[in-house]
């Protein structure tokens, strides 16, 4: 399987993003990684409303995270996310953060999947998901 397309979603350090130390707080990073998701999947037509309808949406199994340099006020960054695979009902998500010298400055792998809100349950994924994390139906394994 092929992984999917790469999504880039902009953003400026703000004030609020930061900790004592003057750089963003570890948990912020996650935050920032959520907006991120949220963006590719409703411009694609899986947005609230759209996850409502459907009664099935997206949910976090799993993050591993490593922080490679500092983020400060007023940088601009990159965050790069890309779905790496997707094997029956698991799917593994790449996100990266780096800044406006192009220097990763953060990595995350996430596992993810598709669940049933009434049933609460994972499911396999439905065509209209892997289009709005930017993978083709034929891909998922």
């Amino acid at each position: 399987m092929q992984p999917s397309e790469k999504f880039n979603y902009p953003l400026t350090i703000l004030e609020r993003h930061l900790d004592t130390f003057g750089h963003v707080n570890n948990a912020t990073y996650l935050e920032i990684l959520e907006e991120a998701r949220w963006d590719i999947i409703a411009k694609r037509g899986y947005d609230i409303p759209a996850i409502k309808a459907r009664k099935i949406g997206p949910v976090i199994l799993g993050f591993t995270v490593r922080f490679t340099r500092e983020l400060t006020l007023r940088e601009n960054i990159r965050v790069e996310t890309q779905t790496v695979s997707y094997v029956k009902k698991i799917a593994t998500m790449q996100q990266n953060i780096y800044n406006d010298a192009g220097a990763l400055c953060f990595e995350a792998s996430l596992t993810m999947g598709l669940m049933d809100l009434a049933a609460r349950k994972l499911i396999l994924p439905t065509p209209d998901w892997l289009h709005a994390i930017g993978m083709p139906a034929a891909e998922a394994a």
